[in-house]
C-alpha cells in the first residue's frame, strides 16, 4: 500500500499542469486558478486541523508562516501554473523538478552543508538538462523565454520547502502549517488576480486542484512515508514529470523533440542522484539519505 499511496500522490501532482488547461481553455487565467487552489486547500486543511485536534502553531512563528504562505504558495502556484500557460504541462512539470539542484545550492550557501562530489554531479546533471531543452526543445511542445524563467522559477520556490522545512515541519503537523500558510497565499495572490465568469468545466478544474492536486496529494504522501523508507517515497514520486508529460500528451497533443526528451531525462537523472546520496548523521552511525531528509523537510512525514 505505501507504494500505492505514492504513486497516488505522484498522479495527484502531475495533473496539476493539464487540468490546469482545461480551466485555462475556458477563460480563466492562472493567477486565478493559483488564487481558488490555495483558498480551497486552506479551507480543506483548516477543517482536517479542527478535526484532528493538530496542535496549534505558536504566534512567535506566524511570521514565518506568512513568509512561506507568499513564497512557497503565492509565488509557487503562480510560478508554475503561468509556466503551463506559457509551455504547456509536460515542459513545466520536468523544469519543476530541478528543485533538488537548488536545495543542494541552498544548503550550501545558507545552511553550511558540503557540496559533495554527487550532489556536484546532480546540480550539473540538472543545469545540461535545462540548457538541452532551452536549446533544443522542440516538437509541440510550446517553449518561450518566459515558459523556462517561470518553470526555474516554480522549481526554486519548491526548493524552499526544504530550509523552512527543516525549521517549521519538524516542529509542527504540515497540516497545521498549510492551515495558515495556504490562506495568507491566497491573500497574496488577490491584488493580481482578474477574476473571470467561470463554467461548470472550469469550476470543475478548479475544484480538481484544491481537492486532489493539493489537499489529497499531500495526505497520500505522508501515508506513503508511513510505509515505506523516504528515499524510496522520493524516487517514486519523480514519476511525477513522467506522469504529467504522458498525460499531457493524450490530453494536449504536448510531447517534446527529440532534444527536449534528452534534456528530460538529464534532468530526472539529475533528481535521483540528488535523492539517492547519502551523508552521515550527526551520530556518524546511522546513515541518512538525501532522500529521506528532503522528503521529511518538505512536510510529508
Amino acid at each position: 500500500m505505501g507504494y500505492v499511496y505514492i504513486l497516488l500522490a505522484a498522479a495527484c501532482w502531475a495533473l496539476i499542469g493539464p487540468v490546469s488547461r482545461f480551466a485555462f481553455a475556458e477563460g480563466v487565467g492562472p493567477l486565478e486558478v493559483a488564487f481558488w487552489r490555495a483558498a480551497f486547500g486552506s479551507v480543506l486543511f483548516g477543517l482536517h486541523t479542527v478535526l484532528t485536534r493538530a496542535p496549534r502553531v505558536a504566534r512567535s512563528d506566524w511570521p514565518a508562516m506568512a513568509l512561506f504562505g507568499l513564497l512557497g504558495v503565492s509565488l509557487f502556484y503562480s510560478a508554475y501554473l503561468l509556466a503551463v500557460e506559457e509551455g504547456g504541462a509536460a515542459l513545466s512539470a520536468v523544469l519543476l523538478y530541478t528543485a533538488p539542484a537548488w536545495v543542494a545550492g541552498m544548503s550550501a550557501l545558507w545552511l553550511s552543508e558540503r557540496m559533495t562530489a554527487r550532489k556536484l554531479a546532480a546540480v550539473g546533471l540538472t543545469i545540461a538538462g535545462v540548457a538541452v531543452i532551452a536549446l533544443g526543445g522542440g516538437g509541440a511542445v510550446r517553449f518561450s523565454v518566459a515558459a523556462l524563467a517561470w518553470g526555474l522559477v516554480a522549481g526554486w520556490c519548491y526548493a524552499l520547502y526544504y530550509p523552512f522545512g527543516k525549521r517549521y515541519f519538524a516542529r509542527y503537523a504540515p497540516a497545521g502549517v498549510y492551515a495558515l500558510a495556504l490562506p495568507v497565499g491566497a491573500l497574496g495572490l488577490l491584488p493580481f488576480v482578474a477574476f473571470a465568469t467561470k463554467s461548470l468545466v472550469a469550476w470543475a478544474a478548479i475544484g480538481w486542484l484544491s481537492v486532489f492536486s493539493t489537499y489529497l496529494a499531500y495526505l497520500f504522501y505522508g501515508l506513503g512515508l508511513q510505509r515505506l523508507e523516504a528515499t524510496r517515497a522520493s524516487i517514486i514520486a519523480t514519476l511525477e514529470p513522467v506522469i504529467a508529460a504522458g498525460v499531457a500528451y493524450l490530453w494536449w497533443d504536448e510531447r517534446f523533440g527529440l532534444w527536449g526528451y534528452a534534456g528530460a531525462v538529464l534532468i530526472l537523472a539529475g533528481v535521483l542522484l540528488a535523492v539517492t546520496g547519502r551523508r552521515r548523521g550527526p551520530d556518524d552511525e546511522q546513515p541518512i539519505t538525501d532522500g529521506e531528509r528532503i522528503a521529511h523537510d518538505q512536510g510529508y512525514a
